[in-house]
């Protein structure tokens, strides 16, 4: 057991810090090996655990592609412009309506695509708009925090989701039905929330005339709007697939791959670069890391989780749903969710509570903003941020994390029930 802790460990804090500029797929990989090596995994759970993320991770992969085209024909930009001028100067409306629209992106394009491509672009406007840095940090944070907080409707909105789905074989729209109210909740009581906590900082009025005109941003008119008809009927076929069984990255990264052949066709966007930009590393990320974890449950330690889940099940719906919603909160909030998502999945799998299985997932996405280091979507976001020079502390930002998550949280578990 001491050895399958180490090498996990070790695992962990080489993705979180990234030594030597060490990529966090290249860390899960080594960890992986040494797994291997020292007989903590044997090669059948290399092909087992290969057999359970394979699909999580190429639909992922293709929902970020999509992403990044669409980014590339100036989609995102022009939304965050309307979003601006919907405003009409209000700095409370510009407030909600940016949360809004990072729920829209966090929940059709995942908490990752939120986090690397609409942070950007928000950053950029409110520079234009000549925002002070408190303003500008108080808008990153809501957007940071809602990247997660919505990341709840959609088998594709977060990796977590889709791992967990495959995992005990939810379907599309069976997952949507149960996850639609804790996700519309969540957005709501992540708007009231942040804005009693960061209202301060928010402006009462923004020239929005330094802005431009949304429509001037678009580099393709004809493929914009083949875009909304194109989205809608990639959404159209996440549910059709149900009634077939299919596995989901068929459509997430088929989709991707036909848009991005189709936007390259029209020289709006060169595909060599989408594809060598794409973030290959949560590949090697998500079936190195599985592995390592797996290699926990080979050694027990999900065992002893197991008896205390048993235990909860055994009480009232209330007592365990929220229990283990907090249990995987707290795990990924200082482990990281997605080795917290493995683990609690396999713990969960012989208790044959439905309910504790998507309390297992909002805690898995919401429990990560309590500290930087909680989720990939944060690790990014931060990363992102200080590449664009701003600088937010390990104290400021878990101080936001621990004061907001908690209440939101426990509000959104309670939804389930």
């Amino acid at each position: 057991m001491i050895l399958s802790v180490s090498i996990f460990l070790i695992t962990l804090l080489s993705i979180i810090i990234q030594p030597k500029n060490i990529q966090i797929g290249t860390s899960a990989i080594i960890g992986a090996i040494f797994a291997l090596i020292f007989g903590v995994v044997s090669f059948n759970d290399v092909l087992e655990v290969s057999n359970i993320v394979w699909d999580a991770t190429l639909a992922f992969i293709g929902i970020i592609i999509l992403s990044m085209v669409l980014d590339n024909i100036g989609f995102f930009e022009w939304a965050a412009l309307k979003m601006a001028h919907f405003s009409k100067g209000s700095g409370v409306k510009m407030f909600i309506y940016s949360i809004l629209l990072g729920s829209f992106v966090s929940a059709l394009f995942a908490n990752d695509g939120a986090a690397l491509i609409l942070t950007p672009i928000l950053l950029a406007k409110m520079r234009v708009l000549n925002l002070n840095i408190k303003t500008i940090i108080a808008f990153l944070l809501a957007g940071g925090f809602i990247s997660d907080s919505a990341s709840l409707p959609f088998v594709f909105s977060n990796l977590t989701n889709i791992v967990t789905a495959n995992y005990f074989n939810i379907g599309f729209i069976e997952y949507f039905f149960n996850m639609i109210i804790p996700f519309i909740v969540s957005v709501f009581v992540s708007i009231i929330f942040l804005y009693l906590i960061l209202r301060k900082d928010i402006p009462k009025k923004v020239d929005i005339s330094l802005l431009k005109e949304p429509i001037s941003v678009i580099k393709n008119m004809k493929l914009f709007y083949f875009s909304w008809f194109f989205l809608a009927l990639l959404l159209f076929a996440y549910f059709v697939s149900d009634s077939y069984n299919l596995p989901i990255s068929i459509f997430a990264l088929g989709g991707a791959t036909i848009f991005l052949i189709i936007a390259s066709l029209s020289k709006s966007v060169h595909a060599k670069n989408i594809i060598k930009d794409a973030p290959w590393q949560i590949v090697w990320f998500s079936i190195g890391l599985y592995i390592v974890v797996y290699g926990l449950k080979n050694a027990g330690l999900t065992d002893e989780l197991t008896v205390l889940l048993k235990y909860l099940s055994t009480k009232s719906d209330y007592i365990a749903v929220v229990s283990t919603g907090f249990i995987s909160a707290i795990l990924s909030a200082f482990m990281n969710n997605m080795p917290t998502i493995m683990i609690m999945d396999i713990a969960l799998k012989d208790i044959g509570n439905e309910s504790m299985i998507y309390a297992n997932i909002i805690g898995c996405n919401l429990g990560p903003k309590m500290t930087p280091f909680g989720s990939l979507a944060t690790l990014l976001w931060l990363y992102v941020l200080a590449q664009k020079g701003v600088k937010i502390s390990f104290w400021e930002y878990s101080k936001f994390g621990l004061i907001v998550t908690p209440p939101v949280l426990l509000l959104v578990l309670l939804s389930l029930l």
